[in-house]
């Protein structure tokens, strides 16, 4: 068949109605020869679509795919009009594309090629529209007010504890313990003999986690990180712990920060300090920093640390919302537990929101950079110079250089669950993955833990992995996360809020309790792209004004995991 070039792929949605109507098949774009199953559909069953009609050679369920055509070994399969992988065994017209036919394989990238031309979106309702946010003396603002407590090094992630447990019990930051409650019920019912009962014991009230009002009317809480990093690693993990931990601390949805530091680690509290000026050259937020090792004794410290603390929340309440304009929002766009709808629904949306805030001067975050194997030239021929380009291809490159280097490929990032649920090939997977960063231009490029300066569209390098990449993002500076998933993921994050998307109607239905919005109604024909888009941002205009939290506060979901990328020593 004939080649298929990267630099050929062009909003591939130019060939897809605004709504998809109730069919049960769509194709993405006149040169794929797949076609996508909306609904279950049996072998021998007949569909039709653009005048053309098949009868099903095999079974096909929803979100897989399905040859248009007779495909001979090493050909190509085309879907988003990109090369998506090769043909390991002749597949039939009509017969479903699986891991045992088709192989990952994605088309080559160069140099950025011509000039790209956006249509930037209408945003006229929403030039004038505000969110009621935290002003910062570095002009940030945040949607958010918290003071964080941050260990430089995992030593001392059990004194961070201790604090936690001290400032959660003693302001009312604490969740209810229903839980324990339930645990506290059943132990009596054993001790009362009633072990029967314990087989169908079902508590009272709800098992959610509700948020606690707090201490302090304008602050939000006090959030308080550990992890497994600051030492043992190479110096670039060190470095990048730090660069991480400085991108928390320049955030605007942290009003000041206490850190933790035991003092030997290769983190050192002086890259700590280096790290934050490239950020700001003037930070002025109250910052404590305690290094365990020079104090008299650890009660000492964590003595001073509570009393520290508790005046630096005092003058972090002080802080009142106030109305920004939407140029201030910096949203990271994020997918995970992603299902063969995602690049139909919610991550199209998602880029739609995207593009209006570029149209609008804000700010957005792509990550995941091996969800972007074989969409690379798009974005490339995308980028707002070639200095821009260039840097993006050497960073595609050094990751995909560094993952065979531990005997790993871009290829292997599919999960069980995302090759279940129709993405079979990593190429696949980052066709629909890509369409979360919508068409307008690449105006930056960050290499991890970099802090986005650039408004518009920027690519943050980071693995696919869900809480690395958010924790990346929101270290990067987003002030809201935008999560869509087609299979259910709970994750959050400690200072931003995450706002969870789901792909189709059914999971939105089973896990109420962790999402937020529903994008099925686009599958199911009832609204466009666009329009779910447009519902997504005015959430995040509540979200952003705190009138409204996000499940994943509410259920107490603070994720936080640094990305190592080098060996252990």
């Amino acid at each position: 068949m004939k080649m298929i070039s990267a630099e050929t792929y062009r909003r591939p949605w130019n060939d897809v109605p605004e709504t998809l109507t109730q069919t049960r098949v769509l194709k993405l774009d006149r040169r794929d020869n797949v076609l996508i199953a909306l609904t279950d559909l049996q072998a021998s069953d007949e569909v039709s679509i653009g005048g053309e009609r098949y009868v099903l050679a095999t079974a096909v369920p929803a979100k897989h795919k399905f040859a248009t055509q007779e495909l001979a070994v090493d050909d190509q399969v085309v879907m988003y009009g990109v090369v998506v992988g090769k043909v390991t065994q002749p597949i039939r017209r009509g017969e479903a594309i699986t891991t045992r036919n088709l192989r990952h394989e994605a088309a080559e990238f160069h140099a950025k090629s011509g000039r790209y031309e956006w249509h930037a979106p209408d945003v006229s309702k929403w030039k004038n529209r505000t969110f009621l946010g935290y002003r910062r003396s570095d002009g940030q603002v945040g949607t958010r007010n918290y003071w964080l407590v941050v260990p430089l090094v995992f030593c001392e992630n059990r004194n961070i504890d201790v604090l936690r447990k001290a400032f959660e019990e003693g302001l009312g930051y604490a969740p209810p313990q229903v839980y324990r409650q339930q645990v506290t019920e059943l132990a009596r019912l054993y001790r009362e003999g009633r072990t029967d009962e314990i087989r169908n014991f079902q508590p009272n009230g709800s098992e959610g986690r509700s948020q606690p009002a707090g201490f302090f009317e304008h602050l939000d809480g006090v959030k308080f990180l550990t992890h497994e990093r600051g030492c043992g690693g190479t110096r670039e993990d060190a470095r990048n712990l730090c660069g991480l931990i400085a991108g928390y601390l320049h955030h605007p949805n942290v009003a000041g920060a206490t850190v933790l530091s035991l003092g030997c680690q290769h983190s050192q509290a002086d890259i700590l300090r280096e790290e934050i000026a490239k950020r700001d050259p003037h930070f002025s937020k109250p910052f404590i920093l305690l290094e365990q090792q020079r104090s008299a004794s650890e009660r000492a410290m964590l003595t001073q640390a509570v009393r520290e603390t508790f005046l630096g929340m005092i003058d972090a309440n002080r802080a009142e919302r106030e109305p920004a304009s939407l140029s201030k929002l910096s949203v990271g766009l994020k997918c995970g537990g992603s299902d063969g709808f995602s690049g139909l629904s919610a991550n199209p949306a998602i880029g739609h929101v995207s593009d209006i805030l570029a149209a609008l001067g804000g700010t957005t975050l792509l990550a995941e950079f091996p969800e972007l194997c074989g969409v690379e030239q798009w974005l490339i021929d995308r980028a707002s110079s070639d200095q821009v380009a260039n840097r993006f291809i050497d960073l595609m490159r050094d990751y995909a250089a560094r993952a065979k280097a531990v005997r790993a490929s871009f290829e292997m990032n599919p999960s069980p669950g995302n090759i279940k649920d129709g993405l079979i090939t990593d190429a696949m997977k980052s066709a629909g993955a890509a369409r979360k960063g919508g068409d307008s231009p690449v105006t930056g490029v960050l290499d991890y833990p970099e802090y986005a300066t650039t408004p518009g569209l920027n690519l943050l390098c980071t693995p696919g992995s869900d809480v690395e990449a958010v924790t990346a993002q929101v270290g990067a500076g987003a002030n809201v996360v935008l999560f869509t998933t087609g299979l259910g993921t709970p994750t959050g994050n400690p200072i931003a809020p995450v706002i969870k998307i789901s792909t189709n109607s059914q999971l939105a239905e089973r896990m109420s309790d962790a999402i937020d919005i529903d994008t099925g109604t686009v599958i199911g024909g009832e609204e466009s792209v666009d329009d779910a888009g447009e519902r997504i941002l005015e959430l995040i205009l509540r979200v952003a004004s705190g009138d409204a939290k996000t499940k994943a506060e509410l259920l107490g979901q603070d994720d936080f995991i640094p990305w190592k990328r080098g060996v252990s020593l």
